[in-house]
């Protein structure tokens, strides 16, 4: 994907002047309207389904093991395939990838709303993710061809970070309501026409643009991260129920290596990689796209099981579940905002060490909650410390990404920002889930069985579950302090329009 390099609009089209030079497009600030609809879409899908998971889970009988291929369908997918589609974008076309993006992400969307089993309703899922993959980077590449002024641009991308910041309450709230109200299913059906009022509106209001030179794909590439990552989530799936040291748990953990390594094989050796390791091998990029990495594993992890917490243990409907992660997302965006005064002072280490530390600790606070445990004294605190943590994490690293980067590579770099949080919450969703569920086994296994017995060892899942986010978070703080080394001033060196949250 290419924000800001060999992106060219279509000289064809009204923008473009007879010398090839850009006005400013008179439709933009609708443009951005439709684009940030596609954007809440897409924030909302990675939040408003956990909420609705308890009753689909329910109603579609699906096991506490695979519980997490909701999300993990969805988060694998649009992660593993983001820098694909970024470059997809580019190549053929911001607008019409944006549009087909849109069309499939709706149909995919109902496709899920409609599923009678679970099989569908991972397929749908993972189908989401995948459109979702070819519609953002080409909705960010669309804003910063759109704006050529650049405190319109700093503008623009300010609403759709603030978007990217506030959907996830919104997708939690607006979860609750449709879940309480009319049925999970609507959850993922109410993207449908949503998609399709914003496709038809794209088609009037976007001007075409795509990327000049050479357009090759690294399709070997795609295909090893894709299918490795997916053998990795598997293997974790599969340590639950046949155990870690399984013929068929080692078999796919050991094909998730196999394909991992070809991957990192071929992104050296072809001339044009996927995935340039020039720009992951940075130190301090290297440093914030695992920060971003283990962030996604701790974000993801607390979701899902604050959720079952909330809804299974302390009896909320969906409804009182979804506002409950109210102060989370704000604290998150208010964070935010202190962070971007605070980053050109201060510069992004201390920033990102001190956010990720209190993620940790909010985190590990989290494990001490209990079967009758009050909201307001264990889990309001947690979610409050967390979220400040990541609200200024989440600056930092995002800066950091893009701290002496080339042009040419700024646009990967932004896009692994997205894909290293989506692919660890992936991997961390399923890794949590099967050590929260062997840990429940094991409680229930030593435990006579009761009412008390298994709530309390659902518990207990929980909270096991929760030290080792907790730990993935320290992990986070150590590298932030040992990585990171770009100061101020190398921050301050980056164009503030190319960091769109």
């Amino acid at each position: 994907m290419s924000t800001n390099d060999h992106a060219a609009p279509d000289l064809t089209s009204p923008t473009g002047d007879a010398h090839g030079a850009l006005a400013p497009d008179p439709r933009r600030w609708k443009a951005l309207g439709v684009i940030a609809i596609a954007q809440l879409m897409i924030v909302l899908d990675s939040s408003i389904v956990n909420i609705a998971l308890p009753s689909a889970q329910r109603a579609l009988h699906i096991s506490t093991v695979n519980r997490q291929w909701v999300v993990t369908a969805y988060t694998l997918a649009f992660g593993g395939l983001l820098l694909l589609g970024g470059r997809i974008a580019d190549y053929m076309g911001r607008k019409k990838m944006f549009i087909v993006g849109l069309i499939g992400f709706g149909t995919a969307s109902a496709l899920g709303g409609l599923a009678p089993n679970a099989d569908m309703l991972f397929g749908a899922r993972a189908l989401q993710g995948a459109f979702g993959a070819l519609m953002a980077p080409a909705a960010l590449s669309i804003l910063s061809v759109t704006f050529t002024d650049a405190k319109e641009r700093a503008t623009a991308f300010g609403v759709y970070g603030a978007i990217a910041g506030g959907g996830a309450a919104i997708g939690l709230v607006l979860g609750g309501v449709l879940t309480e109200y009319a049925s999970w299913r609507w959850t993922l059906l109410v993207n449908t026409p949503i998609a399709v009022v914003a496709a038809f509106s794209a088609l009037r209001l976007v001007s075409e643009s795509r990327a000049e030179g050479d357009r090759h794909y690294d399709l070997p590439g795609a295909a090893t991260v894709t299918a490795g990552l997916v053998a990795l989530v598997y293997g974790f799936t599969l340590a639950d129920t046949h155990g870690w040291s399984s013929t068929s748990t080692l078999g796919s953990l050991a094909a998730a290596i196999v394909l991992l390594a070809a991957f990192v094989t071929i992104e050296l050796r072809t001339s044009h990689p996927l995935l340039p390791m020039r720009v992951f091998l940075d130190r301090n990029r290297g440093g914030s796209f695992l920060g971003s990495f283990l962030a996604g594993i701790g974000l993801f992890g607390m979701f899902l099981f604050l959720t079952y917490y909330l809804q299974g243990t302390l009896g909320y409907s969906a409804l009182k579940a979804g506002f409950a992660f109210l102060p989370f997302s704000g604290t998150v965006i208010v964070a935010a905002v202190l962070a971007s005064k605070a980053l050109p002072r201060f510069g992004p280490r201390p920033l990102m060490t001190f956010g990720f530390l209190a993620a940790a600790l909010g985190t590990a606070w989290l494990t001490t909650i209990g079967v009758h445990s009050s909201f307001a004294s264990h889990v309001l605190p947690a979610e409050i410390v967390m979220s400040a943590g990541l609200g200024f994490a989440f600056v930092s690293l995002t800066a950091t990404a893009l701290v002496g980067v080339a042009d040419h590579d700024a646009g990967v770099a932004s896009a692994l920002v997205n894909t290293t949080q989506q692919v660890g919450g992936s991997l961390g969703t399923a890794l949590l889930n099967t050590i929260a569920a062997s840990a429940t086994t094991s409680y229930l296994a030593v435990h006579a069985r009761s009412t008390v017995a298994t709530a309390t060892g659902l518990v207990h899942g929980y909270t096991t579950a929760f030290v080792y986010a907790a730990g993935f978070l320290g992990v986070a703080t150590i590298a932030s302090a040992l990585l990171v080394r770009a100061s101020r001033e190398h921050v301050a060196a980056v164009d503030a329009a190319m960091v769109p949250a």
